[in-house]
């Protein structure tokens, strides 16, 4: 059974930061692509940023300059680091990752539980 858990989410004021972090477990071959992404209130799921094996990485538009997404291969991990922080951040954060587990023969897309990040004065 895979599991992701995300942590680090919260109440920030504008302009402040938060660090995210997913950590993968289970019984997993390889992961390949881990990245976040976020639902607000009445608005559809959105990718925020998204990291692959090699460390490529890419960024919504939204958070560019703003979030750094960046992981731990040897830890199973995924960080997000949010800085300047703005009420339009707010939102359920999921961590996200394309994994190849000893139960099946294809690479699938497994979801967090989500953590609830609130950025408010």
């Amino acid at each position: 059974q895979v599991q992701l858990v995300e942590s680090g989410g919260g109440l920030v004021q504008p302009g402040g930061s938060l660090r995210l972090s997913c950590v993968v477990s289970g019984r997993i071959v390889s992961i390949n692509d881990m990245g976040w992404y976020r639902q607000a209130p009445g608005n559809e799921r959105e990718l925020v940023a998204v990291i692959t094996l090699g460390g490529g990485t890419n960024y919504a538009d939204s958070v560019k300059g703003r979030f750094t997404i960046s992981r731990d291969n040897a830890g199973n991990m995924v960080y997000l680091q949010m800085n300047s922080l703005k009420p339009e951040d707010t939102a359920v954060y999921y961590c996200n990752a394309k994994i190849k587990s000893w139960a099946l023969a294809a690479v699938s897309s497994y979801w967090g539980k989500g953590t609830l990040v609130t950025v408010s004065s």
